[in-house]
């Protein structure tokens, strides 16, 4: 499977930026009763983590963080463009990023996380992609 596909053109599931097109700010911050998050925050929520594996894919010996509610930023509805925008954007750069790795090479520095470690460039992608679709 292709870096994009899975990522940014995808088909196994809606490509991120056309289903996040033309939402709204208020629709974006709404809480539906009986769900923990907003959609802004599941979209900041997974920006949080691409982003964060970019990092490491691009060489950063960037820590674990602490708690796992540190992943799962606040966001306010004004602040909804730029939120949907940095995803999107996100999915873009770490796209560039993985596809200049070799796909069967560890990341390096490698990841402290017993779970991660090991984790080579298709890892991250995948990593991002299955997360991103769960959400």
């Amino acid at each position: 499977m292709d870096v994009r596909d899975l990522l940014v053109d995808t088909h196994s599931h809606l490509p991120p930026a056309a289903t996040l097109a033309g939402l709204s700010p208020a629709d974006a911050a709404r809480r539906v009763g009986g769900v923990p998050h907003s959609i802004a925050e599941i979209v900041a929520h997974m920006a949080f983590w691409q982003d964060w594996f970019r990092r490491r894919a691009e060489g950063h010996a960037e820590p674990m963080i602490a708690s796992a509610a540190l992943g799962w930023p606040d966001v306010a509805e004004e602040a909804w463009p730029d939120v949907r925008d940095g995803f999107v954007g996100g999915l873009e750069q770490l796209a560039r990023v993985v596809e200049q790795l070799d796909p069967e090479a560890p990341i390096a520095p490698a990841f402290e996380f017993p779970m991660l470690a090991g984790y080579t460039a298709r890892d991250v992608w995948e990593h991002v992609g299955q997360h991103n679709a769960h959400h």
